[in-house]
């Protein structure tokens, strides 16, 4: 995507959608490219089945403990 300085003014919006589809925009200036942004991460889609809660049906832990562990505490961080 090309952005004019106007364009990332007004239209910011558009540019972060922009770089949400992991798209490059490429800043204008007076029609001279001045720079290209580019999305820092890129979203790494994963299933559901993936996750390590799905099918918990096997498990003999109760689910609160498990639920627990994938949460961590409130305060872990700090």
């Amino acid at each position: 995507m090309n952005a004019s300085v106007i364009d990332l003014r007004y239209k910011m919006n558009d540019v972060l959608k922009a770089l949400d589809r992991n798209e490059e925009v490429t800043i204008l200036y007076h029609g001279k490219v001045k720079g290209v942004l580019k999305s820092q991460t890129k979203s790494v889609s994963q299933k559901v089945t993936d996750h390590p809660f799905f099918n918990m049906t096997n498990s003999e832990e109760p689910v609160d403990s498990v639920m627990q562990q994938l949460r961590g505490g409130r305060f872990n961080d700090i």
